[in-house]
């Protein structure tokens, strides 16, 4: 997988971040359809990815703290699951206005890389299945193909079993 190129009118707060850590990843972007809430489905039929390998952010509230969960967009986050991967006792999703302040993007473009303020962050084993996967760039639209070790590293992430099998 080759360096893409983030700057200019691509850039994001999430590829400026993957060109400063000098990591490998490839940009992939596609006409956002203003109708479609569906960002994950949109994704992956657009760019003609198995959804599995498309990953969605999630933000939670971990009792008062904020915290990320990816998972792959055909599946079902597991609250429970998420919760014991932080190691609290529940958890819920975010306000969807609280976790685009915290984050610095907006719902459908949420990134887990170049948040304004990086969150815990829990990514689905499943992940460690794929040589690469795709996850935000930071806008609706654009995607970031990425190996999921670096994914891990970059947001100093856990692996654990998010979704139900």
């Amino acid at each position: 997988m080759a360096k893409s190129n983030a700057s200019g009118t691509g850039g994001t707060p999430a590829t400026a971040s993957l060109t400063a850590s000098d990591v490998p990843f490839t940009l992939h972007r596609y006409e956002h359809d203003s109708t479609v809430t569906d960002f994950g489905a949109e994704a992956a039929r657009k760019l003609d990815v198995a959804a599995e390998r498309i990953f969605k952010t999630l933000v939670v509230d971990a009792g008062g703290q904020l915290a990320v969960a990816v998972i792959p967009v055909n599946s079902r986050m597991q609250l429970s699951a998420v919760a014991s991967a932080l190691g609290v006792k529940r958890v819920r999703l975010a306000d969807p206005a609280v976790a685009q302040r915290k984050t610095g993007y907006v719902v459908g473009g949420i990134s887990p890389l170049g948040q304004k303020s990086p969150l815990p962050t829990v990514i689905d084993e499943s992940c460690l299945e794929h040589p690469t996967v795709f996850v935000s760039g930071g806008r609706r639209g654009l995607d970031i193909e990425i190996a999921p070790a670096a994914l891990l590293a970059l947001t100093r992430g856990k692996a654990a079993q998010l979704t139900s099998s």
